[in-house]
């Protein structure tokens, strides 16, 4: 954000006093407005499809470059609950069905894009239908999957040590 969205007036970082002492952050000079650059909440499933031996389903986004497939991921929408949004989200992108509720895996920053990942662990069943969000898919037994050190590669982490398997990770 460079702009006032209430006056248009050229944003600033400018140092204030708040709760927790002073803070520089991007403030309107003119009215005064505040741009907390919150972190956005993304939620996150490890797909396990029950149906095929318990394989973890990683997919390709379509708008990323080279061949990375991850896990299911998307946006928490206005008034749903962080486990209806990540059915909603595995259901519209893989076209799976939960076969169990989502079991929260934790809370991780991701501070690259400013972002705080909740994760869930997603049983499914079903015929697997991408999305046109997604380019393609991996079915990985989870002791052959690698994880990878930032993001959602931390809840891909945590699924498989609750499981007995020591995550192996690839840079």
């Amino acid at each position: 954000m460079k702009f006032c969205p209430e006056c248009t007036t050229p944003l600033a970082d400018i140092e204030q006093l708040e709760d927790g002492g002073p803070k520089t952050r991007l403030r309107c000079p003119a009215c005064g407005f505040t741009h907390w650059n919150n972190p956005t909440p993304v939620l996150a499933a490890v797909v396990e499809c029950t149906d095929r031996e318990g394989q973890l389903l990683l997919a390709r986004n379509a708008a990323w470059p080279g061949r990375f497939f991850g896990l299911i991921t998307g946006f928490m929408e206005a008034g749903e609950t962080p486990e209806d949004g990540i059915l909603r989200e595995v259901a519209e992108e893989t076209g799976l069905q939960a076969s169990a509720p989502p079991r929260l895996l934790g809370v991780w920053d991701f501070q690259k894009k400013n972002q705080l990942i909740v994760a869930y662990h997603v049983p499914t069943a079903g015929e697997i239908v991408l999305s046109p969000e997604l380019a393609e898919y991996k079915l990985i037994p989870p002791d052959k999957v690698r994880c990878w050190p930032q993001g959602t590669g931390q809840a891909l982490a945590t699924y498989l040590r609750q499981r007995g398997i020591e995550p192996e990770f690839f840079e």
